[in-house]
């Protein structure tokens, strides 16, 4: 008979899932995870994997028009939709059945199906796994999905989510965006790239609103020159549905409206938390707002659950829901010593082209906060690497506190900016100041040089501009 009884169980196989079990049991306890669809979660097989996939192939279609710049030639150049999207599909079942070997070498228990709760340490299982299991911990890391809104829903052909916008049938020649988050922007970039003809309409005044607000008319200007029709501070009042095409209705925040056809539209306005069917009324769970509440340390208000990841809240990122239910099981297991995730410590990343990379603070942040600054700045163009690359749109930009030195944030728009940004991360972690990034020797020729120039111009010690 089936083992049923564990000492924590995890619910949903994602980033967060699947890294928490792991951990636990590399700690000794005795784990099994439930999986309802594909292990490794929405992140490994419909989102951050598969996703920068497509974007590397639109990366080398952008490349190969630069041929001639590098001293190269060729005719006829062109792609394959359909190979492009079967080799991305191809990359995310790679690493899906690598998320089954881990399991599997750590002895962890997987179970098909779908969980229910039915009291903070008790569930059950609908599906292949199908029973009644107890565990004296259980995390809930669900995940998310793309939200919807009323007249907005995809339809699979026409309005597509991030999932259908992974595998099209063919190309659009023409493609609506609505949101110009991470992901809205990821999807522009990538069908721009191939040659479609990409608007975004953003409501709030800026694209990729939560940048800092230099770094976000960097972006706008880029995209533009690219070719994309950028429109914000405008909502997308109706979709109506063609034959085969869309027809969009946008109206500005003066009242004026303005109509779009296009092939295709992307609705990207934000994700809510996969809450649904886990009996979470049932046993007094607290939700608020499409999230399960927790505290600090990833706890919910019952004793023994805890909730991780997207289904629990921002930032919405893979890599903030591994790390959360690494400390949650920690803590599970009495390890000493932890503290509790600090998000202001966490970068975030949009690979798009030219990519974006943040952490900490903004400049508009740290001065609300009542803060005196010292801001620094170090384009891409003054530096070797960039320009030997042919590379030298971007710009690396750090936020200090003058009284104290702190490394408050830093901001970043140019190429490979989603690698120099741990870089940052790891000084705000370690809580350097500019004194010990000053004195940091920054290899020679790199990007990263750029991070270092732009702490020194922060103190009028720039040496290359």
């Amino acid at each position: 008979m089936a083992e049923t009884q564990f000492d924590l169980i995890v619910i949903g196989a994602g980033p967060g899932g699947y890294v928490s079990a792991i951990r636990a049991a590399q700690l000794g306890l005795k784990t099994a995870i439930i999986e309802r669809e594909h292990l490794g979660g929405i992140c490994l097989n419909w989102g951050c994997i598969p996703t920068k996939a497509l974007l590397r192939s639109s990366e080398i279609f952008h490349l190969m028009h630069r041929l001639n710049e590098f001293g190269f030639s060729a005719d006829n150049i062109k792609f394959d939709i359909a190979k492009i999207v079967e080799r991305s599909r191809k990359v995310a079942s790679q690493l899906s059945n690598g998320v089954k070997f881990l399991l599997k070498k750590n002895k962890i228990t997987v179970i098909d199906g779908e969980a229910k709760l039915t009291a903070k340490n008790k569930l059950t299982v609908t599906g292949k796994g199908a029973g009644e299991y107890v565990a004296k911990n259980i995390i809930i890391a669900t995940g998310a999905r793309a939200r919807t809104l009323p007249g907005f829903e995809a339809d699979g052909k026409l309005i597509w989510t991030y999932k259908e916008a992974m595998v099209p049938p063919a190309m659009p020649k023409s493609l609506l965006v609505i949101g110009s988050g991470a992901i809205g922007i990821e999807f522009a970039s990538f069908y721009r790239t191939l040659g479609a003809e990409v608007t975004v309409v953003e409501v709030m005044d800026r694209v990729l609103p939560v940048e800092d607000e230099e770094i976000s008319a960097l972006a706008l200007k880029s995209f533009t020159r690219q070719g994309m029709r950028i429109i914000t501070g405008a909502t997308v009042e109706k979709l109506t549905k063609g034959a085969d095409n869309v027809t969009a209705s946008i109206k500005s925040k003066d009242g004026k409206t303005q109509s779009l056809t296009v092939d295709r539209a992307i609705s990207a306005v934000g994700i809510t938390g996969n809450i649904e069917n886990l009996g979470l009324e049932t046993i007094g769970v607290k939700v608020d707002r499409g999230h399960i509440v927790i505290n600090e340390w990833s706890e919910t208000n019952l004793p023994g659950l805890h909730a991780i990841g997207d289904v629990a809240g921002p930032p919405w990122l893979a890599h903030k829901a591994s790390h959360e239910g690494v400390i949650a099981v920690e803590r599970i297991a009495g390890v000493k010593g932890l503290h509790p995730l600090d998000v202001s410590k966490i970068p975030g990343c949009t690979y798009c082209w030219p990519q974006v990379a943040s952490v900490g603070m903004t400049e508009a942040k740290a001065k609300a906060e009542g803060r005196e600054v010292k801001v620094g700045r170090f384009p891409y163009m003054g530096n070797g690497k960039a320009i030997a690359l042919g590379d030298t749109e971007g710009l690396v930009k750090t936020i200090f506190d003058a009284k104290t030195g702190e490394l408050l944030g830093a901001h970043m728009i140019g190429a490979e900016v989603t690698e120099l940004i741990q870089g940052y991360t790891i000084a705000r972690t370690l809580e350097s100041t500019e004194a010990e990034l000053m004195h940091t020797v920054f290899p020679h020729p790199t990007l990263s040089e750029m991070m270092h120039e732009a702490v020194l111009d922060a103190y009028g010690k720039v040496v290359h501009m």
